[in-house]
């Protein structure tokens, strides 16, 4: 059926991109999987200490007249790759579904926020715009100039493959660097045709590069003293690592980390237009969300929880899973089954707990079509949770949902500020004072106002607070271009 129809039709191995020249790597080579449907579909190299530096000399190389070309020829590649990308949405939208597991609706969703941070990269002859006063003292004129630093490090996650490089990647060369992104190795696919379409789109060789790999690749971009920066996406205790080398070796950092994003109900809540927002929320991405919901936590007497959760339980239990490919799938498997069995014993350890299994997505999965059960789950949902619960204080990354009570908001507030994480907390209300005390007593970087997934636009910074967020700037904006160009201060006098 043309609904499930396949970009990538045959299994191929994958190559690295150095210098402008597609190069097949000398490392050992690991099976990419479809987790819809158990099948092989690429071959990627877990690379070697000598290419990451390869990578990093070719960049190194490349720098001193990509950063010399004027910020307009440098948007206009950006424009271009910009093109390329629209004319191709579907085709890297389907990659993304076929080796991570999301619906196709999510991966095209995925690709227009990656596609934005490009559009507003090509602003950056007004973006990297410095300022000037004269006659700061007697004949004496000051300015402040932006400008690129060298080589940067972008490592990526497995649940968005395509996206997330990309709220670093544009910034970073439209400032005049260049860059070495490292995708995960669980999902090669989506930045390797990424790569293509940059390459086409007119980047000199060198000023954009791809390694594959595992650990070796991070640590020698962590370690490799041409990289002046890393711009890091992925789990908490990996994001503390990657700050602490970077300072140890001088080097500015972005490391963004994981969550437990509390979405609190209050009973004034529009409870019609919250119940979808939930499922996107808690469900969305099979839970495979720095910005996921994990702890749905309730303001209100019993009468209200009872019929809230009623709502809630029933629209969980109708969500559709399958192949994400197919257009009627609503969640589809999680990336692997490796994955699968984290997430199940964290459902054990809730059961053995305490917590109150409201929805049970473990066992025999109901799945839209043929495919085996390998990677598929449920939507869970757990009730009686408590924050020192492991499934209320850690982050799961899987679709489950656990339920927590509050008296009042701020008990509620209490609650959310006590997680060492701070990225995404969201309330839903129809009260402008409980809105306005929520978004300005709470400690995370993204806050949400009735909105379940609190996304920031490409011309707004990624924020993040505590255990979710090391480092200063952020990615995306006007943050990213700050982090990715200094500040060269210049006084002048003429006698």
């Amino acid at each position: 059926m043309a609904i499930l129809e396949e970009p990538i039709k045959e299994v191929s191995l994958i190559k690295n991109f150095i210098g402008g020249e597609w190069l097949k790597s000398k490392g050992e080579v690991k099976d990419v999987v479809n987790p819809a449907t158990g099948k092989t579909i690429a071959k990627v190299p877990i690379s070697t200490r000598d290419e990451i530096d390869a990578a990093v000399k070719a960049a190194q190389e490349a720098f001193p007249d990509w950063r010399t070309t004027t910020p307009l020829a440098r948007s206009r590649c950006l424009f271009r790759l910009k093109e390329l990308l629209e004319e191709n949405f579907e085709e890297v939208s389907r990659i993304q579904t076929q080796e991570h597991g999301k619906t196709i609706d999510e991966s095209r969703g995925e690709t227009r926020r990656g596609i934005e941070n490009v559009e507003v990269a090509c602003g950056i002859p007004t973006l990297m715009q410095g300022y000037f006063s004269e006659d700061i003292a007697s004949g004496i004129d000051e300015w402040l100039i932006p400008t690129p630093l060298g080589v940067f490090g972008i490592i990526g996650p497995f649940n968005f493959p395509f996206m997330i490089p990309l709220w670093s990647a544009p910034y970073a060369v439209a400032t005049g660097n260049c860059v070495v992104i490292k995708p995960s190795s669980e999902v090669p696919n989506s930045q390797t045709r990424l790569t293509e379409l940059a390459d086409e789109a007119g980047f000199p060789p060198g000023v954009w590069n791809m390694v594959h790999g595992g650990r070796t690749v991070v640590t020698g971009m962590l370690e490799h003293p041409g990289i002046n920066g890393i711009a890091f996406v992925g789990s908490t205790p990996t994001a503390k690592y990657i700050y602490k080398a970077c300072g140890e070796t001088g080097k500015r950092v972005i490391a963004q980390g994981g969550a437990k994003n509390f979405m609190v109900i209050m009973p004034d809540a529009n409870i019609e237009a919250t119940i979808p927002a939930l499922m996107t929320s808690f469900f969305g991405n099979t839970g495979q969300r720095c910005l996921s919901g994990a702890n749905l936590l309730i303001v209100g007497d019993d009468r209200f929880y009872n019929s809230f959760m009623d709502a809630v339980a029933a629209a969980a239990s109708r969500i559709v899973i399958g192949y994400g490919l197919d257009e009627s799938v609503q969640m589809g498997p999680v990336r692997d089954k490796e994955k699968k069995e984290k997430i199940l014993g964290y459902i054990e350890s809730g059961i053995q707990q305490g917590a109150k299994l409201r929805l049970d997505g473990r066992g025999q999965v109901k799945i839209a079509g043929d495919y085996p059960q390998t990677c598929f789950l449920g939507a869970t949902i757990f009730e009686n949770v408590t924050p020192d619960m492991k499934i209320g204080s850690e982050e799961i990354f899987g679709p489950v949902m656990s339920v927590m009570r509050a008296k009042n908001l701020d008990e509620v507030i209490e609650m959310c500020n006590a997680s060492p994480f701070g990225n995404g907390q969201a309330i839903f209300t129809s009260s402008g004072k409980n809105a306005r005390e929520f978004q300005y007593r709470i400690t995370s970087g993204n806050v949400g106002i009735n909105v379940g997934i609190v996304a920031p636009m490409a011309f707004f910074p990624f924020s993040g607070m505590k255990d979710s967020f090391f480092g200063i700037l952020h990615t995306q904006g006007q943050e990213a271009v700050r982090f990715f160009t200094e500040s060269k201060v210049v006084i002048q006098r003429w006698l």
